[in-house]
């Protein structure tokens, strides 16, 4: 039941649905004679909203949080276990009907697993995807790249693929009951920067520990907080996503799939060394 409530409850709240759904029930009061005051409200709220969303830097003060919540990882020698790329990339109803690999805006998240399975050779590498549509049967993020493995680079044999999940949340329970991972093994978990700070937390309601791999920027950093959009559409498609990512994480808080609203990095468990007086080293 959650899955397509949320199918519904997003549509109706993604800004640019918003907006227009607004400014056509104020068009249509204006036109039928009932309300005409309040309808001429709404449209010129309507209209004066898709302006600021459109070109303000609204939407990039809305990512800027979620991007900058993780850091870009940092190799330190650890060893790698295993990789962990969450779908969301893949254009499956365009595969499928074109017989190849058609990508989104988070396509990066395709590249880092052909990137990351060459630099850990070793790696287990994890591809978590389902299908997002209503309807059964539909083809899987999954099943394409399995179908599309030689095209990306990726032996096929390494490819563990998890294509039941519909949702974040799912992504992690499924993928921690498929690779089953082993106390103190570092896996790298793959999903987009503005995506990171929820999918952190779900794996972490899973009990699988992962060190965030943040792709698919859509900020240049805090010097955007001050950059228009020379096209509305940037502005409004932008919104869309972390409006939609900022509703999903108070969702998934108060549903109990994360145990924090804003999940954030955790601190390091290393031991600290310090200098005692006569200058040796304590641990």
């Amino acid at each position: 039941m959650f899955f397509p409530l949320s199918k519904l409850i997003f549509f109706v709240l993604t800004p640019s649905n918003a907006l227009i759904l607004a400014l056509v029930a104020g068009a249509l009061l204006i036109a039928f004679g009932r309300g005409r005051r309040f309808g001429r409200g709404l449209v010129l709220a309507a209209a004066l909203g898709l302006l600021v969303a459109g070109f303000s830097p609204l939407a990039l003060w809305a990512a800027l949080p979620l991007e900058e919540r993780f850091p870009a990882f940092v190799d330190d020698g650890t060893p790698v276990a295993g990789i962990v790329v969450l779908g969301g990339g893949v254009e499956t109803r365009l595969s499928a009907a074109r017989d190849q690999l058609v990508l989104n805006e988070a396509g990066e998240r395709q590249i880092a697993l052909a990137d990351l399975a060459r630099r850990y050779p070793d790696a287990r590498l994890a591809f978590a995807g389902g299908s997002a549509g209503l309807r059964p049967g539909e083809v899987s993020e999954s099943e394409i790249v399995g179908r599309t493995a030689d095209g990306l680079g990726l032996p096929r044999t390494r490819l563990i693929l998890e294509d039941r999940s519909r949702n974040t949340r799912e992504n992690a329970a499924f993928t921690a009951d498929l690779v089953k991972p082993k106390p103190g093994e570092r896996w790298l978990l793959v999903t987009s920067a503005w995506h990171m700070p929820r999918a952190v937390g779900c794996f972490r309601a899973a009990g699988f520990t992962v060190a965030a791999y943040p792709v698919d920027y859509r900020t240049a950093g805090p010097r955007d907080a001050v950059r228009f959009n020379s096209f509305a559409s940037d502005g409004l498609a932008l919104l869309d996503v972390v409006v939609k990512e900022w509703i999903g994480l108070a969702a998934y808080r108060l549903a109990g799939y994360t145990d924090a609203w804003m999940p954030a990095p955790q601190a390091s468990s290393a031991p600290v060394e310090s200098t005692s007086a006569d200058g040796s080293a304590n641990r």
